[in-house]
């Protein structure tokens, strides 16, 4: 590393990475928008991974290679200390988004008047005994409804720089230990328990897997020790997996007639069962290979607004989580007014992220614009 230090630059911004994080966090809130029917645009209807699988393994390319530049060009030490400053970060703003979320499902229950939201969504511990509830909830173990996607970054990013130092020492065949954890989980089920009558949305030992991979190949494209290739095989591999997704999907839907599928063995998202994690890997490779560097639909403004949302993808998921549960609020409430509100509120949450993300960007505007010129 010490050589690549004297060389090794920051590459110039992949423009596909902005606009590919902004439409899935667009399409995360979508997801949460419980009963929307804009849910079947999205690709989460049609497969068996969603969102969910990319974000994790897009944050895993993007602080592998921070990590490694920082690494390469300021020392161990550096590299450490801002990946503890980001750490830090996404930990206080899990525990601000926790105990507002929570307050907010205590107003949905206690002033809007829905009757056991409390309970459905898992918040009974914060309501009844906050004093306890809150330091679960920092302490990542209490996972009410909505809670549980924080801690596994913060677990992945705790464990990046050991993760990066096997890879210097020993390259790909670090990722070994990580598929090794990965087949383990699936072998045992989550080690840690949830408490407060929670469970713990993402085990971090199955979805480690996906974060490490990205981060590897962040750190391997840097130090151009490798590229995405279009291999014939990966390709057709792909596609099947992908298909496969669809037919299953279709089964599911009673489009078409087929077997009956266990959808745990397939989709089970808190285990990240493996046809879920091959079918988000396949989806990624594809998409990697047919979406170009640069074009110029980017530059369109649907897809601007979608690269400022990718840009500021932390504070847009945040905000993010209550426009999508202030969706559900509205259509449990007024039920009958749903089906003709749903289009119009999902337009308007939609559009209100992207203003939000602009008025990130303008706020932090010179910042940025050194870090990116750093």
């Amino acid at each position: 590393m010490a050589g690549a230090a004297l060389t090794l630059v920051r590459p110039p911004r992949d423009l596909r990475l902005d606009v590919l994080r902004g439409w899935m966090q667009v399409s995360i809130f979508i997801s949460h928008a419980a009963g929307t029917m804009l849910f079947w645009g999205i690709h989460a209807a049609w497969g068996l991974s969603d969102s969910s699988e990319q974000f994790v393994l897009l944050s895993g390319l993007v602080l592998g290679s921070v990590f490694t530049l920082k690494h390469a060009r300021d020392g161990f030490p550096a590299a450490w200390r801002d990946l503890r400053h980001r750490t830090i970060r996404l930990w206080r703003i899990h525990l601000t988004v926790f105990v507002l979320f929570g307050l907010t499902v205590l107003w949905a229950e206690r002033v809007v008047g829905l009757p056991g939201e409390i309970t459905r969504l898992g918040w009974a511990w914060f309501a009844e005994a906050p004093t306890l509830a809150i330091p679960g909830g920092a302490a990542l173990v209490y996972q009410p409804h909505f809670m549980g996607t924080f801690p596994v970054f913060l677990c992945c990013m705790a464990v990046l720089p050991g993760f990066l130092w096997l890879v210097g020492r020993f390259g790909a065949r670090a990722l070994a230990g990580s598929v090794g954890l990965y087949l383990f989980s699936q072998v045992t089920g989550p080690l840690i328990p949830g408490i407060g009558g929670t469970e713990i949305a993402f085990d971090p030992l199955a979805w480690q897997v996906l974060f490490m991979i990205g981060a590897y190949v962040g750190r391997v494209t840097l130090l151009g020790e490798g590229a995405l290739s279009r291999n014939p095989a990966l390709v057709a591999g792909a596609i099947c997996v992908v298909v496969f997704g669809f037919w299953v999907r279709l089964i599911g839907h009673d489009i078409i007639d087929g077997p009956e599928l266990e959808p745990l063995l397939l989709l089970g998202k808190e285990h990240l069962a493996l046809p879920r994690l091959l079918h988000a890997l396949s989806l990624a490779y594809l998409v990697a290979l047919v979406v170009p560097r640069s074009a110029r639909w980017m530059e369109s403004v649907p897809a601007q607004a979608m690269a400022a949302i990718g840009r500021n993808s932390l504070l847009v998921f945040s905000f993010g989580l209550f426009l999508s549960y202030l969706y559900t609020v509205v259509a449990r409430v007024w039920p009958g007014c749903a089906s003709y509100l749903d289009v119009p509120m999902i337009a308007v949450g939609t559009l209100i992220l992207v203003v939000f993300a602009w008025r990130l960007e303008r706020k932090r505007g010179p910042a940025v614009a050194a870090r990116r010129a750093a």
